[in-house]
């Protein structure tokens, strides 16, 4: 029997302990959001590098040293947006080739392909000779996010006890706010290394993506998809090894009935967009993935140091205020990480949407009183604006990034799971495809007013958290449908009770 860490918990109806198994699996799969993260934060500081610039983007090296340049429009180029979105657009197109996967070969294999492909990547982007090469090193990297992004979530959802669930997921939130800051302290160093420095930067990707291949080894699959691909006694043995207590039955017995109802569904994306009672997970599920990309995180997270160069702060010094951003990040996280499962996840998604709303609004006003065209914001209003960035990724690094991934990896039902969660993680990379690829274009068309439209959205996604989304703290993820969505006061509408559950709707 495993180890204990702490006392045993209810787990919902089921009997469960937070095992040490639980736990380093958890931490170990959560290394695919360090690599994830480290992308995102490396991107932006290597696109700001006069080096890197010189080799691949020489028309934008010249822009951004031209003493009269727009400060909106700098870094206006649509190929040196596709070496950041690129990734983005392979990780749509694989997360569909990972949903398979993860179904057929299991999760744990899934999260092995991913850090290949990671690998891959990362050695075409540090080797790059051209930017074909560059791109292409991106294309895989993004292979790897779709694969990880898809299987990570899943797996920890599956393998938690569900009173810990929350904590435990949002671990995959956690690394990747860890791997922005470490992506940004190590930009901050690099830039200083000439003409190679950027090499340093891309190739540092290989270090999570190694641990993650090596740790992959020592994970136990998780009881789910052990039973559902028909290995039903050694999901007995990992379910008693991950829960660490022998009364496992209810449990076994409640997985066995979810992947039988599983067999009978011969094409879950069908059915999941077919059947009327999957419309509130599938709506959810994606929607929230539009919401989180469309705060405007990643304008912050990928071209933090772009940005801060725009309002005049020096090289160094917008590279170290990205630093100081990443830092603040990281250490909000824990918030999430210890307080979704006290306060639920609704009440963390409501304070934060009125938190990042007042800073968002802020921000456009000073960039709007005091950044022109030309000049350079005042010392002052640009530390403020440092700092008013730091109030608004607190709010989102508890809120909307974690539970952006975590909502989605509880709320589906074992039949549709897999399919599910393969449209919100696609709905996601779409989203910030569209985010990476457009911004510089935005910033430059739209100049300050960009804080205001994602404001807007800010607005919308708060709104939506208050009437729209149901509180999942807490309960067993094969028994969300009927304690969570059939006592919905609006979503309990798409379970008519004289339809057969097993029908699709009608058109």
């Amino acid at each position: 029997m495993a180890n204990h860490i702490v006392a045993s918990s209810s787990g919902g109806d089921f009997p469960a302990k937070l095992t040490k198994q639980v736990v380093l699996c958890s931490l170990i799969a959560a290394f695919g959001g360090l690599m994830f993260g480290y992308d995102i934060g490396i991107s932006g500081g290597v696109t700001s590098m006069d080096d890197f610039l010189l080799k691949f983007f020489p028309s934008v090296y010249e822009k951004k040293h031209r003493a009269k340049e727009n400060n909106y429009c700098k870094y206006d180029n649509q190929l040196l947006q596709l070496f950041t979105s690129s990734l983005y657009l392979a990780a749509v197109v694989c997360s569909w080739a990972a949903a398979f996967c993860c179904k057929r070969f299991g999760r744990k294999r899934t999260m092995q392909m991913a850090a290949a492909f990671f690998l891959v990547g990362v050695i075409l982007n540090a080797a790059s000779m051209n930017l074909y090469m560059l791109i292409a090193g991106r294309i895989c990297l993004g292979a790897g996010i779709g694969f990880g992004n898809q299987a990570v979530p899943l797996f920890i959802s599956e393998i938690a006890p569900a009173k810990y669930r929350g904590g435990l997921n949002v671990c995959f939130q956690m690394l990747i706010t860890i791997g922005i800051l470490i992506a940004n302290v190590v930009n901050y160093f690099t830039s200083k290394i000439h003409p190679y420095g950027w090499r340093i930067s891309l190739g540092g990707a290989g270090f999570p993506a190694i641990f993650l291949g090596l740790g992959s080894l020592l994970i136990v699959e998780t009881p789910t998809s052990l039973i559902e691909r028909g290995k039903t006694e050694e999901g007995l043995k990992a379910l008693k090894t991950t829960r660490g207590v022998e009364d496992v039955q209810k449990e076994y017995e409640e997985i066995v009935r979810a992947t039988e109802t599983a067999k009978n569904v011969k094409h879950p994306f069908r059915n999941l967009i077919m059947k009327r009672s999957s419309w509130p997970q599938l709506f959810c599920g994606t929607i929230l993935q539009v919401f989180q990309q469309f705060t405007g995180i990643n304008v912050i997270m990928f071209y933090a140091p772009v940005l801060f160069q725009t309002m005049g702060l020096g090289a160094d010094a917008s590279l170290l205020s990205a630093v100081v951003t990443g830092s603040i990040n990281s250490v909000s996280t824990l918030v999430a990480v210890f307080g979704v499962d006290k306060f639920g996840r609704r009440k963390l998604l409501i304070q934060a949407a009125v938190q990042m709303l007042i800073s968002q609004v802020f921000v456009g006003a000073i960039l709007t009183q005091h950044l022109k065209t030309t000049n350079a914001i005042p010392m002052p209003y640009a530390y403020l604006t440092v700092f008013l960035i730091c109030v608004f990724v607190m709010g989102f690094a508890w809120s909307w990034g974690p539970l952006g991934w975590l909502i989605p990896s509880e709320i589906f039902p074992l039949e549709t799971r897999p399919a599910g969660f393969f449209f919100a993680v696609s709905t996601n990379m779409i989203c910030t495809f569209i985010i990476a690829q457009a911004f510089l274009t935005m910033l430059c068309q739209m100049r300050s007013g960009i804080f205001f439209f994602f404001a807007a959205w800010i607005v919308v996604m708060g709104s939506f958290a208050v009437f729209l989304l149901p509180e999942t703290k807490g309960v067993p993820i094969d028994e969300m449908n009927e304690r969570v969505w059939k006592k919905h006061w609006f979503w309990h509408r798409f379970f008519n009770p004289q339809d057969d559950d097993q029908q699709p709707a009608k058109c």
